[in-house]
């Protein structure tokens, strides 16, 4: 007669549903910012230490000196930021509102036509644009800030639809079903989730403004497009290279911020 030994099948370990999520919170917790979110800055850095070089051992003539002095060099960058930055905010509380009524059953409808008007928007010449609008309201800062928020809606506009569009519609019907409101569910839940893909169209919303504020100057807006319009006409490579090295830098910080920014609001299991 054989006798079969059976063997009793090993408890569970009492540490080991306890100890993995523990470790995974540590990994996250551990997890630090990305190396390459700090070379951006150490790059434009670079940058402007190699033109500060330049700029205080070059011979310059009057006209150099008159156009690349220190007083003018920051109304210019100060008047270029204060038009991106207040373009971008102007954008900001246009799109993001519209693309959020845009996602919502009764107006979903509406998204085609709005998205074609912006698209029209933004592949209109932008010197054009801003030419006409200058016909239209004059010449001025705020003529500028309008054209450029036309100009520059698109991503933020389609980014927001994109974004909520993507929300599992799973975790909204459970939020509604533990009680949510709508309003609540689209604070708390769509647009939490959403934000890192909005914010990637505020980005491109920003470089977009950077570039485009340099043609302020031809309606009498300020910016460092004075650089590049005076480097042109007097053939002054000096100062066409150092407009291009300042918008260029900027248009580097401002899209870094934004990164930095998208990294921080990011939820860190999406990181």
């Amino acid at each position: 007669m054989t006798v079969t030994e059976q063997t009793r099948p090993e408890a569970p370990s009492s540490t080991a549903p306890t100890t993995a999520p523990t470790d995974a919170r540590s990994a996250v917790k551990r997890a630090g910012p990305p190396l390459g979110l700090f070379g951006i800055p150490i790059f434009v850095g670079a940058v402007i230490v190699i033109w500060l070089v330049w700029r205080l051992s070059a011979s310059l003539d009057s006209t150099e000196l008159v156009t690349m002095n220190w007083s003018a060099l920051g109304t210019a960058l100060w008047q270029h930021i204060k038009l991106t930055v207040v373009g971008t905010a102007l954008v900001m509380i246009i799109a993001v509102p519209l693309g959020v009524l845009l996602t919502r059953p009764g107006f979903r409808r509406l998204s085609g036509p709005v998205l074609a008007f912006a698209n029209g928007g933004q592949a209109a010449p932008s010197i054009g644009l801003l030419v006409l609008a200058a016909m239209w309201l004059g010449f001025g800062f705020w003529t500028a800030i309008l054209a450029l928020g036309v100009y520059a809606i698109l991503p933020v506009l389609r980014n927001t639809i994109v974004g909520l569009d993507g929300v599992d519609r799973n975790l909204v019907e459970a939020g509604r079903g533990m009680g949510m409101s709508a309003l609540t569910a689209l604070l708390r839940i769509e647009i939490p989730l959403a934000v890192p893909v909005i914010l990637a169209g505020v980005r491109t919303a920003l470089v977009l403004m950077v570039g485009t504020a340099s043609l302020a100057v031809f309606i009498n807006a300020g910016g460092l497009g004075i650089y590049i319009t005076t480097g042109v006409s007097l053939f002054r490579p000096g100062v066409l290279v150092t407009g291009g090295v300042m918008i260029s830098s900027l248009a580097l910080l401002i899209d870094w911020v934004g990164r930095l920014l998208e990294y921080l609001v990011r939820p860190k299991g999406l990181r």
